[in-house]
């Protein structure tokens, strides 16, 4: 088994989570990580028991030791890193949004394929057992023909115009932050770009989005997406066919699923992880990595354009 190594750009609390999990990756290990101030860098590499750590990024992008970078940054500087990381001859998992505009991530995908490096969006959700257990249901036809997706992920995020998610600056905003979260669980039953949206929402006092509902068509489809900086949703995904339903508590990190057949629940699938979540994503990019694939099937590089796109859609709307 080949086993990656990985630089861990960045040391902020998605890194951390990202870090924890590796313990239960049997295909990687943690081998150097960067940040902007050494203190940081060396707490972080201490904390993790990571062999370097660097001030600045150039040198791990130099580290001849790592195979893979793991980018943690805010959003507007995925692009920068993603493409810094690239020409360094690294493979990346960048952080989602993998970048802000869709243009930026079209030079991203060609630059990736131009280096035969492997580069992915870290959509976890997707390489979740409870996400891939519910997809397998709809294959087999247990809810019959698709016919809705509600989602929405919300929390109460208190208003601080300098931080990240409330600076436009740093691409702040509930749609990029959470409400890609609910994009992306359609997208994973879905095939097509929203037909005839209405969108609907709020603004906090610096101009991002505080508060988003999403309603739209996808061909015979009919979705309801929210997210929200200002409340608490049900943070649930709730996939509808003619002869059923399946239930994704928690969807953005789920470790169970229902299927229900009217009310009666008639399956459940739970995994009992000991994880966050972040190793099954982990582990499947370090085996594409090892069998020298440029991009993942259940993450490829025209899904993460498609989210883009949808984003941009979406806040033309605003």
């Amino acid at each position: 088994m080949t086993t990656i190594k990985w630089g861990i750009l960045s040391a902020g609390k998605i890194a951390h989570q990202f870090c924890q999990d590796m313990a239960f990756v049997n295909n990687g290990e943690l081998q150097a990580v960067a940040a902007r101030q050494l203190e940081n860098a060396k707490s972080f590499a201490e904390q993790y028991k990571i062999p370097s750590y660097y001030q600045g990024y150039q040198a791990l992008f130099d580290d001849p030791n790592v195979d893979a970078i793991y980018i943690a940054t805010p959003h507007t500087f995925h692009f920068e890193n993603t493409r810094d990381a690239l020409l360094a001859g690294k493979h990346v998992l960048c952080e989602k949004p993998v970048t802000v505009t869709p243009i930026q991530l079209q030079e991203l995908i060609e630059l990736a394929k131009e280096r035969q490096l492997f580069f992915m969006e870290a959509m976890w959700t997707y390489f979740l057992p409870a996400v891939q257990t519910a997809k397998l249901w709809v294959e087999q036809g247990r809810i019959g023909a698709l016919k809705h997706i509600k989602a929405d992920f919300g929390y109460p995020v208190p208003y601080d115009p300098e931080g990240r998610m409330h600076n436009p600056d740093l691409a702040g905003g509930c749609l990029f932050d959470m409400g890609i979260y609910s994009l992306a669980i359609a997208n994973f039953f879905t095939t097509g770009q929203l037909q005839s949206p209405s969108v609907h929402c709020s603004f906090a006092l610096s101009g991002v989005d505080n508060d988003v509902l999403i309603t739209a068509r996808c061909d015979d489809i009919i979705l309801s997406l929210g997210t929200s900086f200002q409340c608490k949703l049900k943070n649930s995904a709730l996939i509808i066919g003619d002869k059923g339903y399946i239930e994704l508590p928690n969807f953005w990190k789920a470790n169970e699923c229902q299927l229900y057949e009217l009310d009666n629940c008639i399956d459940h699938f739970q995994d009992h992880r000991r994880s966050l979540g972040y190793n099954y994503e982990t582990a499947a990019v370090g085996e594409m990595i090892a069998q020298g694939k440029l991009q993942h099937p259940t993450m490829p590089h025209e899904q993460s354009m498609l989210l883009q796109k949808q984003i941009e859609q979406i806040r033309a709307s605003f």
